[in-house]
């Protein structure tokens, strides 16, 4: 056996031999593996288990964060409260106090920190408590060494004056921002109703003010539907023509007792036109006495529902509401005073007495043909109505015509109005009706010397009026040594004689005596008849020679007066 050199390719043989040999000596190594794929098959098997595993831990960490966030809310929550109280403790540390140290300053800002609550205030309760602060304020202010201003100096500052201001105007503040309340709505309302009763309204007029309350009831039983029945207030003015004229109503309960007395035909025209009127007027105020008791109602119902300011303000501005708009229909409903005069006579029927317009003035022919009537009340209209000083002058003048005809209540209510301001044309008129009701007025005036016309009207008046009271201040006026002018003293005489009181004989006796104007001796002698007694009548009649023509006339007449009295006794 050769031992020369190896072949190549027996070495590269061997050498794959090897390997060979090694792959297998490994392949136990791959069997194991394959023994061990049974363990990979059981962790497969294994996987879900895994899976729910982590599901329930996600769950559980979902929790944890769930309760996390729970306790941050928390914790957030319990910070909120703790701010709110800080707040709190904040706001009570915030009230105005008095500063303990009472400058003009500090004091100043004790009022800004006031007028700052009063901004805030939304109850009566705040409002109370503003106004406790204010009267704390007023006492630190009284109490506080302020300087004063010199009293020669009007320019010099005034602290406690400027103060004292600022809280009054605070206090302004502290009512106006009071209400409304349940009493001002009840106000309004009877003042509501007091403008129903003292307007005079036209027939389209009242219509609208009773649409106006209607409405206005309504609106109320809707604010206060428990206290106000709106179904239960009558509003329609004719519900007064129906009560009127229901059995058992005053017209049905006037009847004929044959005792009516005869008259002649325009007498009794004249009646049945009164009684028309008389009608007429009672049925419109009976109609309008329908709206005031509605009215009344409301406030009634109002008044019982116990409003209180802070819990039923709603309800409190819903009422105010309505009764503003309540006002504001009775303001748009039309009265007589927005009607022209002509249009306001036409309605009254002042036109009604003429057949014809052609006369001019029309105004003044009626007149006369009221005057002729005795229609008084027509005079008066036409006084009120009419402005022209020539339509006023003739309207006096028939009532001074008219005399006592003319004396009615209205018509002493208008003259009497007019004396009191010395109107001399209404002095004569009262004094022509022989109006006892003006003697309190017109004895004012008698002792009036700086206006010897008035005093001339005035005593005339009172002694066609027979007014007793005038007597001693009438008397006065003869003093020759007084200051009554001589145009008055005459009258004066003569007025005693018209009152005719037995009290003026000695007063006249002296005129006619000693006075040195045969004008007032005359006047004296005229009186004295007038007053007509025994002792008045010797007492002029002594005068029969008397030099004067006047005055020997005037004893001439009382001498035969005591003849006929002797005749006769």
């Amino acid at each position: 056996m050769s031992h020369g050199d190896d072949d190549p390719a027996d070495a590269s043989e061997e050498a794959n031999a090897a390997d060979d040999a090694e792959e297998e000596a490994d392949a136990p190594d791959d069997t194991e593996a394959e023994a061990d794929a049974p363990d990979d098959t059981e962790a497969e098997a294994d996987a879900p288990d895994d899976a729910e595993e982590e599901e329930a831990d996600a769950e559980e960490e979902e929790a944890d964060a769930e309760e996390e966030e729970a306790d941050a809310e928390e914790e957030e929550a319990d910070a909120e409260e703790e701010t709110e109280g800080t707040d709190e403790s904040a706001d009570a540390t915030a009230v105005p106090t008095r500063p303990d140290d009472a400058t003009e300053e500090s004091l100043n800002e004790y009022l800004d920190e006031i007028a700052a609550l009063l901004d805030d205030a939304e109850t009566e309760a705040d409002l109370d408590d503003v106004d406790a602060r204010l009267d704390d304020a007023e006492s630190g202010i009284e109490e506080a060494d302020l300087p004063e201003p010199e009293e020669d100096d009007e320019d010099a500052d005034d602290p406690r004056g400027d103060l004292e201001d600022r809280v009054a105007e605070l206090r302004e503040g502290v009512e106006e921002a009071r209400g409304p309340y349940a009493e001002d709505v009840v106000d309004a309302i009877e003042d509501a109703a007091a403008t129903l009763e003292d307007t005079q309204w036209t027939a389209a007029g009242r219509d609208d003010a009773a649409d106006a309350v209607t409405a206005f009831v309504d609106d109320a039983a809707d604010a206060v539907d428990e206290a106000v029945d709106a179904d239960a207030i009558e509003t329609e003015p004719e519900a007064a023509d129906r009560d009127a004229t229901a059995p058992g109503g005053e017209e049905g309960d006037a009847v004929d007792d044959g005792a009516t007395e005869e008259t002649d035909g325009t007498e009794a025209d004249d009646a049945e036109a009164e009684a028309d009127d008389a009608d007429a007027s009672e049925s419109e105020n009976a109609r309008i006495a329908v709206l005031v008791d509605a009215l009344d109602a409301v406030a009634e119902g109002i008044e019982s529902a116990d409003l209180d300011p802070d819990d039923d303000a709603d309800t409190i501005a819903a009422l105010v509401e309505a009764t503003d708009a309540l006002e504001a229909g009775l303001d748009d409903a039309e009265e007589w005073d927005d009607l022209e005069t002509h249009e306001q006579l036409r309605a009254q029927g002042f036109y009604d007495v003429l057949g014809h317009y052609k006369d001019y003035p029309v105004e003044w022919s009626a007149l006369k043909e009221h005057e002729a009537r005795g229609n008084v009340d027509m005079i008066l209209l036409a006084l009120d109505s009419l402005t022209s000083d020539f339509m006023e002058r003739h309207c006096l003048e028939s009532l001074e015509r008219m005399g006592k005809r003319g004396k009615t209540e209205a018509s002493l209510e208008e003259l009497l109005g007019r004396a009191e301001k010395r109107d001399q044309f209404a002095i004569r008129i009262l004094g022509k009706m022989a109006a006892e009701e003006a003697t309190d007025t017109l004895v004012e005036y008698v002792s009036e010397d700086s206006n010897p016309q008035l005093q001339k009207t005035t005593v005339k008046a009172l002694g066609e009026i027979g007014a007793a009271e005038a007597v001693q201040p009438t008397a006065d006026l003869l003093d020759p040594e007084g200051d009554t002018d001589d145009l008055v003293r005459p009258h004066a005489a003569r007025a005693l004689g018209l009152i005719g009181d037995a009290r003026a004989v000695d007063p006249l006796a002296d005129v006619l005596d000693g006075d040195g104007s045969d004008d007032v001796r005359a006047a004296a002698g005229w009186a004295l008849r007038q007053i007509g007694t025994r002792d008045a009548l010797e007492a002029v009649a002594e005068y029969a020679d008397e030099r004067s023509f006047l005055v020997s006339t005037e004893a001439e007449k009382a001498r035969r007066s005591l003849d006929a009295a002797s005749a006769t006794a």
